[in-house]
């Protein structure tokens, strides 16, 4: 078991940890920065000391699987390290993690699916294509982001999660269990749902949102893409 670092605080960059296990070019820790890849949230790269963390993956309960460069050498067991981020790919992740909290809120619309990537993120709606607009969309979105609503994180058991199935709002993504309790993300008067992942402060960091694409990918999946628009890169 790992403390996640970066479930209270997404904007920490860099921690002191003790290596617990070293194997291939796997490496875990007693604490991590790092977010693991799920969510439809990509893994964080970065560094353990002088060693090149190149994606990262979730392991067993709340564990993290820093996997290294091929070729790296491993750190011993016991070892102190330091972990560090690469934060401009994080933070933008982050910022499209939020902006699509804002898309499901003006989308009303099941979720079916949902990815993040470094220049664009996606959600995929149960939806007739034709009450998809772009124009109404993006409206909505930036009016969201320019009311500069925060956002906050807090906790809610298993138990209370089922009773309440409808803050888990993507059908093909659970939030993260195993301990008992699961993550809550809410923007208040706009979004309240389970989500495991990394998020700005306030929806003002987002900066303008463009809907760059919308298609059908299926019967029951309406795809609307978003990246940042010009000047919000």
């Amino acid at each position: 078991m790992a403390e996640l670092l970066y479930r209270d605080d997404p904007y920490l960059r860099s921690c002191d940890a003790i290596v617990l296990a070293a194997r291939e070019n796997v490496v875990e820790l007693d604490r991590t920065v790092f977010y693991p890849l799920g969510g439809g949230q990509p893994g964080d790269r970065g560094r353990i000391g002088n060693l090149r963390v190149a994606d990262t993956r979730r392991g067993d309960g709340d564990g993290v699987l820093h996997i290294l460069e091929p070729g790296a050498a491993l750190p011993e067991v016991g070892a102190k390290v330091v972990a560090e981020i690469d934060w401009e790919p994080r933070y933008r992740h982050m910022r499209f993690h939020t902006a699509l909290h804002l898309l499901g809120a003006v989308v009303k619309a099941p979720v079916t699916g949902g990815r993040i990537a470094a220049d664009k993120a996606h959600l995929d709606f149960d939806i007739d294509m034709e009450r998809l607009v772009r124009e109404q969309i993006e409206a909505g979105l930036n009016a969201l982001v320019d009311a500069g609503h925060d956002t906050r994180s807090g906790w809610i058991t298993d138990a209370e999660l089922d009773a309440r199935p409808e803050l888990v709002k993507t059908m093909s993504v659970a939030p993260p269990r195993g301990a008992g309790r699961v993550r809550l993300l809410e923007i208040p008067g706009v979004d309240l749902q389970a989500c495991g992942g990394t998020h700005v402060r306030n929806t003002r960091e987002i900066g303008h949102l463009a809907v760059t694409r919308i298609r059908s990918e299926g019967k029951r999946n309406k795809r609307v893409t978003l990246a940042f628009a010009p000047g919000s890169e």
